[in-house]
């Protein structure tokens, strides 16, 4: 069996769950081969979608923590029970519609580090089961709220009740949450009716492949596992100190490292990743390895 390991980005359709991408992705890979994502989109979502391939399943929390950048239409005027146009809509009584001004002043209020609760239809989970799950039975949904950052959220375009706007913000952000809750300031109600994620850290819309690639195309976009790790800081060893690295042994690093990097990427003089390192005051000890030096590239080895 060919081993394909790697970073697949796909860019999701509508109406399908990111469970359901994963699971047509894994007809372009031999039986066995492990595949996860890196946070899940809404079936009415669509953009990128970053695949974690074989070895690269170790390093999707890495994927996780990517800032993201968001483009959504929002409809305000009406609410929805899954924050969402395809919920149940009802629409909100209205004397004045919000003016452009109002709705970027609120905007900027969710701007920063902020609690955000998430929506009820959402795979949170509420004592051990989904949230969505329970909404669907018609049972009360309380979560708490969680602390999210929103860097910064720029209109595109404005005529009411249409609002479109994109949105950069962390990991477990809800664009329904921002919808609802902007609505519910602004006094209007609101929910998304379009929303498309544009990128994931450096993985943008001109990596990905669609469902409708073949696969020979699917298999040619895999990108190396070393750009799942492009926000650590990066050290390159000389082939003895990588060796010892690899196994397992503590490595005093020659080349400075800031007193401030918890963990570094470790690469070889061919620029092949080799480990995810601790580093406490310039010494290296390897938590998650990928290359075994007298083998060659293998199946990682837990640490």
């Amino acid at each position: 069996m060919n081993q394909f390991d790697g970073l697949l980005v796909l860019d999701k359709p509508a109406g399908m769950t990111s469970r359901d991408a994963v699971n047509r992705a894994l007809g372009w890979f031999p039986r066995g081969t492990r595949i996860g994502h890196t946070g899940t989109l809404d079936p009415l979502a669509t953009g990128v979608l970053v695949l974690c391939i074989g070895a690269a399943t170790r390093l999707a929390e890495y994927v996780q923590q990517m800032p993201k950048l968001y483009r959504a239409g929002i409809k305000l005027g009406a609410t929805s029970d899954t924050d969402d146009a395809t919920g149940i809509i009802t629409r909100t009584p209205m004397v004045n519609a919000p003016t452009r001004a109002e709705v970027e002043h609120a905007l900027g209020s969710f701007v920063g580090s902020l609690a955000q609760v998430p929506p009820a239809f959402s795979a949170a989970r509420v004592t051990g089961q989904r949230a969505y799950d329970l909404a669907r039975q018609g049972k009360d949904v309380a979560l708490a709220p969680r602390t999210v950052a929103i860097y910064a959220i720029d209109v595109l375009g404005y005529a009411y009740p249409d609002l479109e706007i994109e949105v950069r913000c962390g990991k477990g952000t809800y664009i329904r949450s921002l919808a609802r809750d902007l609505g519910a300031r602004l006094g209007s109600g609101g929910h998304i009716t379009t929303l498309r994620r544009l990128s994931v850290g450096r993985f943008t819309e001109s990596d990905a492949v669609t469902l409708h690639a073949d696969v020979a195309d699917a298999r040619a976009h895999l990108l190396p596992n070393a750009r799942a790790v492009d926000d650590l800081p990066r050290i390159t060893l000389p082939e003895p100190e990588a060796k010892r690295v690899m196994h397992g042994q503590y490595v005093l690093s020659s080349i400075p490292i800031a007193a401030d990097s918890i963990e570094v990427a470790v690469f070889d003089e061919s620029g092949h990743l080799l480990a995810v390192a601790e580093n406490a005051a310039g010494v290296l000890h390897a938590r998650k390895v990928f290359v075994d030096y007298g083998t060659g590239f293998s199946e990682p080895r837990a640490k």
